[in-house]
């Protein structure tokens, strides 16, 4: 098993991808006239990404099969049942509307964003760290 700090080992001279990163994304911000912080903003987007992604990933994981790829000899008839939006309320981005799935049978229970939970805690700081980190979204939610 692959560790993070193993992924984003890094020698003195050359800097880490999560600050390369980081500084393209701040560049990119600064040119479209995007902030940094609040609902809008660099950080607000990527939090919104990422935690849509992950809730995501649970459902899929949760199912036990990818969007629109049920088997056809399944023993369950419980599939995903569309999203329901929710707003979630971090310090530094301020209140995010996602979307978080549904499954037809009203089983699932996210992780990442429990259910009646609007408050966030520091997973804005890790999503933008792993993801410069190079980390794919699928790598982000198995860490979660």
């Amino acid at each position: 098993m692959t560790t993070l700090d193993a992924v984003t080992k890094k020698t003195k001279n050359e800097p880490t991808r999560e600050a390369l990163a980081a500084k393209e994304w701040v560049r990119l911000a600064k040119e479209q006239g995007l902030a940094l912080d609040g609902p809008d903003g660099l950080l607000g987007q990527f939090t919104k990404t990422f935690l849509e992604t992950a809730l995501n990933e649970e459902m899929t994981e949760h199912l036990g099969h990818e969007k629109n790829r049920a088997p056809d000899e399944r023993d369950e008839s419980n599939v995903r049942n569309g999203t329901r939006p929710k707003t979630v309320i971090s310090p530094s981005t301020g209140p995010v509307t996602i979307q978080v799935p549904r499954d037809r049978d009203a089983t699932f229970t996210p992780v990442i964003v429990p259910k009646r939970q609007r408050r966030l805690t520091g997973v804005d700081e890790i999503v933008l760290s792993l993801y410069a980190r190079g980390l794919t979204t699928g790598e982000i939610s198995a860490h979660f």
